[in-house]
C-alpha cells in the first residue's frame, strides 16, 4: 500500500429536479491518498437516523489528518428528502410507489422519481470496493451489523466493525424481503458491503456516534486504508436473521411481557407480551416467539396494528 497525505474535496451530485426546478443534490466528501482500494460510506438513507450523519462529521476529523491508502467516498446525507422533511422515508407527494430510499437499489433512470436520484447515484457505489451503510434502530434494537452469510469478505468488514452482535442473514435475489436493499445490490455488483444498525433513532447520541466512528475506522484498517491494526471485539456474538417476524394478529395496545428486553434469550412459544383492549381492558392476543432465539428488536408497548411486525427474533448458529 501507497500511504499518503489525505487530499480531501467536497462537491455536490446532482441526482435530480424538485418540480420547482431546484436541483436535488447530495453532498459528496473525497478524501484520496495513495494508491490503494475504494471504500464507500453513507448515511441517512432514512431522514430521522441521525447518528449516522453526526459519526461522519466526527471522521472526517480524522480523515483529514490521516495517511491513507486509497479513496475514501462519503455521502453524509443520501435522502435529503427524507431528512428535510424529518421523516423516516421520503414524503409520498414525491413518489408514493417507491418511498422507502432502501428498498429500490440500485435504481432505475427511468423509474419513478426516487428511482432515479438512487439510479444517479449508484456509480460511486459501482467504482468501489467496499461499502458502508450506516443506519439508526430504535432505542430498543441491539446495535449490530447486518452482512450476507456465505459473504467472506463483508463478514470481514463486519467483524472488523466491532459491535458486540453480528446479524447475518441469506439474502437471496428474489427474496421479497430483501429486494432493492442497498447491501444486497452492493453485494450483486461485486462490492461487499454491511449495514450497521447503531443506536437511538432521532436524536444525536454519543455513545451511537462513536460506535459508528471507531466502526468505519475499524473498515479501514481491516481494508488496510489506514496503516493499523484492527483490535478484535472480544465476545463478538454471531446472530442469524432468520426467525419468521412476530407481528401483531389483532390490533389494540400492545405491552412487551415486563422481565423481556432486547439482547434476552426467549424459547419457540413462549409468551412474550399481550394485545389488550385499551376501552374494555380484555386481553386480545398472546404474543408468543416465532423461533428460539434473541430479541434483537422490540417494541416496548404501544399501539399495534394487525400484521404491524413488533418483536424480531434472531437465532443463534
Amino acid at each position: 500500500m501507497d500511504y499518503d497525505s489525505v487530499r480531501h474535496a467536497v462537491s455536490d451530485r446532482q441526482l435530480g429536479h424538485f418540480p420547482s426546478g431546484r436541483d436535488v443534490s447530495v453532498t459528496v466528501h473525497r478524501y484520496e491518498g495513495g494508491d490503494g482500494p475504494t471504500v464507500f460510506v453513507q448515511a441517512a438513507q432514512h431522514g430521522i437516523e441521525l447518528n449516522g450523519p453526526a459519526a461522519l462529521r466526527r471522521l472526517h476529523g480524522r480523515l483529514v489528518d490521516a495517511e491513507i491508502a486509497g479513496t475514501v467516498v462519503v455521502v453524509p446525507v443520501t435522502n435529503p428528502l427524507a431528512f428535510d422533511h424529518r421523516s423516516y422515508l421520503t414524503p409520498e407527494a414525491y413518489d408514493a410507489f417507491h418511498s422507502n430510499f432502501n428498498r429500490i437499489w440500485p435504481g432505475d433512470s427511468a423509474g419513478s422519481f426516487q428511482e432515479r436520484l438512487v439510479a444517479n447515484l449508484w456509480p460511486l457505489v459501482e467504482e468501489s470496493d467496499a461499502a458502508v451503510d450506516l443506519h439508526t434502530g430504535m432505542p430498543e434494537m441491539l446495535e449490530h451489523v447486518r452482512f450476507g452469510l456465505g459473504d467472506d469478505d463483508a463478514r470481514a468488514l463486519a467483524e472488523a466493525f466491532g459491535t458486540e452482535f453480528l446479524l447475518g442473514d441469506d439474502d437471496a435475489v428474489d427474496d421479497d424481503a430483501f429486494a432493492g436493499k442497498f447491501r444486497l445490490a452492493a453485494a450483486q455488483a461485486g462490492v461487499p458491503a454491511v449495514t450497521a444498525e447503531l443506536s437511538n433513532s432521532r436524536t444525536v447520541t454519543r455513545s451511537a456516534v462513536q460506535s459508528g466512528v471507531e466502526g468505519v475506522w475499524n473498515v479501514l484498517r481491516e481494508l488496510d486504508v489506514v496503516d493499523e491494526r484492527v483490535t478484535p471485539t472480544p465476545g463478538q456474538h454471531l446472530l442469524r436473521d432468520d426467525a419468521p417476524r412476530v407481528v401483531a394478529e389483532t390490533s389494540g395496545l400492545f405491552e412487551l411481557r415486563s422481565d423481556l428486553g432486547v439482547g434476552d434469550e426467549v424459547a419457540e412459544g413462549e409468551a412474550i407480551g399481550a394485545v389488550f383492549d385499551p376501552a374494555s381492558f380484555d386481553r386480545l392476543e398472546t404474543v408468543t416467539a416465532s423461533a428460539a432465539g434473541v430479541l434483537y428488536s422490540a417494541s416496548p408497548g404501544g399501539v399495534v396494528v394487525t400484521g404491524e411486525r413488533i418483536v424480531s427474533i434472531a437465532t443463534v448458529p
